[in-house]
């Protein structure tokens, strides 16, 4: 059956699906999903006696992560201030970050080069990921 969740409290670890009028009971040993429970998530189940046993998600694997970053601004701060690792910070990337300011100032500013690399990888989309693992625009 497919249903919704009407609600879920986290701590008593139980919830209840509204499905065709009907409401089932269910607790969080009957998950399947790999994401946790929230009240208003769409999900497949099979009815039991007890209530909703075998509960999954549905429609989560079809909508991939939305982009929030962009690329552009990326690859313009690996140009500017790519010896310091700015975009890396932007793209939430700061140990990378960190190694780059170390670079530049270990090499007396040879680590520019790093950046510089890296802008020309964010332009062409070698680069194409924040650290979320979420698209570029």
């Amino acid at each position: 059956m497919i249903g919704h969740i009407e609600s879920y409290d986290a701590e008593s670890q139980t919830g209840l699906i509204k499905s065709e009028d009907k409401s089932f009971a269910f607790h969080l040993d009957d998950w399947i999903a790999q994401a946790p429970p929230e009240q208003g998530d769409d999900v497949r189940f099979e009815e039991d006696e007890a209530g909703a046993k075998n509960i999954d998600l549905v429609g989560a694997y079809l909508e991939g992560p939305k982009a929030v970053k962009y690329r552009y601004l990326a690859a313009l701060l690996a140009l500017l201030f790519g010896y310091v690792g700015i975009h890396r910070i932007y793209l939430g990337h700061y140990k990378i970050a960190l190694a780059q300011i170390v670079v530049t100032l270990l090499t007396g500013g040879y680590g520019a080069l790093w950046g510089f690399i890296e802008a020309v990888l964010i332009f062409t989309g070698h680069i194409n990921k924040d650290a979320k693992d979420r698209p570029l625009k």
